[in-house]
């Protein structure tokens, strides 16, 4: 028996607690308040908003990145628990986005569209192009669709043609509908306005890897090499640009030739790029790159942890100065720090990671979960209060990042446990 099969063993009961626990929480709580109150039986597909104190706005505008990760969430869920409903809803929102979503004329997703399915929102920010290609590549790996999968290739295809800077590498934010350059560049409102971001970058990696799932045994080796060469060259970035060696967290903004704009230190996308990054350089099968990326994802694991309090949860953001936190506790945040530090204790047999996980998991269980009307909180306030103000769902909260934290760790434990008994 391995080390680490040693130290699985000795945590056995507290795994196994731990991934029955995310299994209730996924199917009682996540999935279930999407299918039971988000589904529009007259105009089809998903509502667009539910306010913080739970009244759905049927008139809503319908966001791109709400339905690509619903899409990721549906098709991972079936993957995962191979429950039919899932499935079913996941089909539901492939067909409503190729319907409503998709630019026939131009290619690429909308922004957004209206609740009767018409664009309103036409420029493609390159956020929202990866993170359909997501929704598309779990939608294949869950079923096979061939449709995915070519729908899947041509947001490859975009992403590589329309977003890919040939002069200093990486990848633009945005542009207007017909790929041409456009003024303002953000994401949102609270993004600063420049060209390149960690963000947009990080969640076109997360794709890329799904993506290189799908073809790793695929007969077309010319696309299997296009993929893989921008997954290098994506793990090459993070490495050289993105991450700060001096403080080994990951910096927020960028001029084109990746000139630094920003001290911002988010915690939350530190500890999930962590794991990302690993995950990515594991997918890829290169031994080499894989033991460049390790012992950074241990240093920028350990640098989120600054974000860390003294309740187990983690907190927004801050300066590097101290002069500014966001000490609100983000849904997100908690649950993709969970990820994180597991993939520290799974990976490098750090008990104190697990440990650190394990408390995370624990605020959420008292304080972010919405055990009445299921889902989770946007967030909870430095002072201990609710935010009611912001989404119960909506454009940006979605159930992606806890219901993926509940199937990570499901099949990152099941793997685990598998191992003793190999």
């Amino acid at each position: 028996m391995t080390a680490k099969s040693h130290l699985f063993l000795s945590n056995e009961t507290i795994l196994r607690t731990l991934c029955r626990e995310v299994h209730e929480c996924l199917t009682q709580n996540i999935l279930p308040f999407w299918l039971n109150n988000m589904l529009d039986a007259k105009q089809g597909g998903w509502y667009g908003r539910m306010t913080g104190k739970g009244l759905i706005e049927e008139n809503a505008p319908r966001g791109a990145i709400l339905y690509a990760r619903l899409l990721w969430t549906m098709s991972a869920a079936y993957r995962v628990l191979s429950d039919r409903s899932y499935l079913d809803a996941a089909t539901m929102t492939k067909d409503y986005i190729i319907e409503h979503f998709m630019d026939k004329e131009y290619g690429g997703t909308f922004w957004s569209v209206t609740a009767d399915g018409q664009p309103l929102d036409t420029k493609k920010q390159f956020y929202a192009q990866g993170f359909m290609l997501y929704g598309f590549t779990e939608y294949v790996r869950a079923t096979g669709d061939e449709e995915a999968m070519q729908i899947a290739f041509q947001l490859f295809d975009i992403i590589e043609t329309h977003a890919w800077d040939i002069n200093y590498g990486g990848y633009i934010e945005a542009s207007k509908r017909d790929w041409q350059p456009i003024a303002d560049m953000r994401l949102s409102a609270k993004d600063e306005n420049y060209p390149k971001s960690q963000n947009t970058h990080l969640h076109i990696i997360e794709p890329y890897t799904n993506l290189l799932r799908c073809v790793i045994n695929n007969k077309e080796e010319k696309m299997q090499a296009s993929i893989k060469d921008a997954a290098k060259k994506l793990i090459y970035i993070f490495t050289s640009h993105i991450l700060n060696p001096n403080t080994h967290h990951l910096d927020l903004f960028f001029d084109m030739d990746w000139t630094r704009r920003s001290t911002t230190e988010s915690y939350g996308h530190d500890i999930e790029c962590s794991w990302l990054l690993h995950e990515a350089a594991h997918v890829l099968g290169d031994s080499n790159i894989l033991n460049k990326v390790e012992p950074i994802v241990c240093e920028v694991a350990k640098a989120s942890e600054k974000g860390l309090q003294a309740d187990g949860s983690m907190i927004y953001e801050g300066e590097p100065d101290g002069s500014h936190f966001d000490r609100d506790r983000h849904w997100w945040v908690q649950a993709e720090a969970v990820v994180g530090f597991f993939n520290v204790y799974q990976h490098f047999g750090d008990e104190m990671a697990l440990d650190k996980a394990l408390l995370l998991w624990g605020y959420i269980k008292n304080r972010l979960i919405d055990h009445e009307h299921g889902e989770w909180y946007w967030s909870i306030h430095e002072d201990g209060s609710v935010n009611l103000n912001d989404d119960h769902a909506g454009f940006w909260k979605c159930p992606y990042h806890n219901g993926r934290m509940c199937m990570e760790l499901i099949e990152r434990i099941e793997a685990m446990l598998g191992t003793l008994k190999s």
